[in-house]
């Protein structure tokens, strides 16, 4: 078999297993539909509609003439809470959501938070907008899911609206909520049944915010300082580039800070600690910045001070950049693919210094070595 035949077979293979998949797929979401539901609900809650919303989570709803809503949020589950947030702009701030959860003594709790800040000590239940009858709750686990069913009574007809969705691994003590492993946002059409991503929040801003950064602070600065340390003897190339990458860096950052002030005032976000390093940051680059233009020369008096501010300045800078990326990372929920890919980079450099200074310090003893002092 010819190069193209064999290519030709490649591509229909891989169709065909798409294909395979795609209908796995399709059959999985309408056996997730057309499970039965636990016993216990039956009476209150058949006959609703159904559709799969965000991974294996399927939501049954149905709003009757009195604009009372059931639902019945699925999915499975071992451990932990569920939860089903209503929001007014989309954002979780200022939202009221449904969290049912399996406690310790495997009796079911099912309770109303306001969503009032993203710390657990602002998470506040029995509190929130919506309007329910507690008698109507109900939390059931069967065959590895859990059901979360409950009703709620608005004064005016669902259309479009705004969803929240997450979950957490640990159970609720004394009916705090601990820091979801997962979470999403989206509008949910229960007219027609359709669920589309939630424009309200600025994922866009959101991502350019931390792609701007970490280049900027987690790869080009830190190349440029890897340069001035350890490849001196390129000179004058390593200056050139030194200087080159981090004023390039800090322009990238810069536009990664400004991201991050539009980000905040959207979403009002309460991550101080991020806030905080990141101001310090920018801080310390703008003293970098600052020192190229106020070098002395070589021969000048100055120059050791200097060398020693610019050399630690730049030092702290790299390192709380560093623990900030991670810390942003983190409170902002990003995928798995953000922190692998970060990580692996931090790996790579650290491995890079480690081997270059390495290489360094050697030099330096040969060097010694070989001038005798007496």
């Amino acid at each position: 078999m010819g190069s193209a035949a064999r290519a030709a077979a490649t591509v229909v293979a891989a169709a065909l297993v798409a294909v395979c998949l795609a209908s796995v797929a399709t059959t999985a979401q309408m056996e997730s539909c057309n499970d039965v539901l636990p016993p216990v609900l039956v009476a209150n809650y058949s006959g609703l509609a159904c559709q799969p919303v965000w991974n294996n989570f399927v939501l049954r709803y149905h709003q009757d003439k009195n604009n009372v809503l059931r639902v019945v949020l699925s999915t499975m589950y071992s451990t932990g809470w569920v939860g089903m947030g209503f929001s007014r702009d989309g954002l979780m701030i200022g939202s009221s959501a449904m969290v049912g959860w399996i406690g310790k003594k495997g009796l079911p709790h099912i309770k109303q938070f306001a969503l009032r800040g993203k710390t657990s000590s602002k998470v506040v239940v029995d509190r929130g907008f919506l309007v329910s009858n507690d008698h109507d709750h109900t939390v059931v686990v069967q065959q590895a899911k859990i059901y979360i069913a409950f009703q709620l009574r608005f004064s005016y007809r669902l259309t479009h609206q705004h969803i929240i969705m997450a979950f957490g691994n640990s159970i609720p003590v004394k009916n705090k909520l601990t820091r979801h492993q997962g979470k999403t946002s989206f509008t949910f059409d229960f007219t027609t049944g359709r669920a589309s991503v939630d424009g309200s929040f600025p994922y866009g801003l959101r991502r350019a915010h931390g792609a701007l950064n970490l280049f900027a602070w987690g790869v080009l600065m830190p190349i440029g300082a890897i340069l001035a340390r350890y490849f001196r003897r390129m000179d004058p190339l390593w200056f050139y580039l030194h200087v080159g990458l981090q004023f390039v860096g800090f322009i990238i950052g810069l536009a990664g800070v400004v991201a991050g002030v539009a980000l905040y005032n959207k979403i009002q976000a309460d991550i101080p600690a991020h806030r905080g390093l990141g101001i310090f940051v920018l801080f310390l680059g703008i003293l970098q910045v600052l020192a190229f233009f106020l070098r002395p020369n070589v021969d000048s008096k100055y120059r050791k001070y200097w060398n020693w501010y610019h050399h630690w300045a730049g030092r702290l800078a790299l390192f709380f950049a560093a623990v900030n990326i991670v810390l942003g990372i983190h409170v902002g929920g990003a995928d798995n693919s953000w922190k692998i890919g970060y990580g692996f980079n931090l790996a790579v450099i650290l491995a890079a210094v480690i081997a270059l200074e390495f290489m360094l310090w050697t030099r330096w003893s040969k060097n010694s070595a070989a001038t005798p002092t007496y």
